[in-house]
């Protein structure tokens, strides 16, 4: 059975880093990877996702709120995706969710509904 799971969630202060980890068990990662964010009270928002092959670059799409601040990275000798993130502000706070999708598109990768499996999720929260 496939999981993906994720790890490197914690607290830090604004303005510090995290960087969380998504590892896929049971089988390689095929397609693409993202990750999702849900804050309390709020819907599950897009993050961030990346193209998975062995054979040549991934291809990343970042959301405008976190562009310049967060970057994607992938271990492929490790079946890992990592979200380096850099810069962090309060409103970074929430449960991250990874997710990898074999269908879905670089256009399609912002909706969640196009990923199949998803990870058991990891709290950030960022403070003063």
């Amino acid at each position: 059975q496939v999981q993906l799971v994720e790890s490197g969630g914690g607290s830090v202060q604004a303005g510090g880093s995290l960087r969380l980890s998504c590892a896929a068990s049971g089988r390689p990662f095929t397609g693409v990877v993202g990750w999702f964010r849900q804050a309390s009270g709020k819907e599950r928002d897009f993050v961030a996702a990346i193209t998975w092959s062995h054979w040549i670059p991934g291809i990343t799409n970042y959301a405008d709120s976190v562009k310049g601040r967060f970057t994607l990275s992938r271990d492929n000798a490790n079946n890992t995706v990592y979200l380096q993130m850099n810069s962090l502000k309060l409103e970074d706070t929430a449960v991250y969710y990874c997710a990898a999708g074999q269908k879905v598109t670089i256009p399609t990768m912002p909706r969640s509904l196009e990923y199949d499996l998803w990870g058991q999720g990891t709290q950030v929260t960022v403070s003063t």
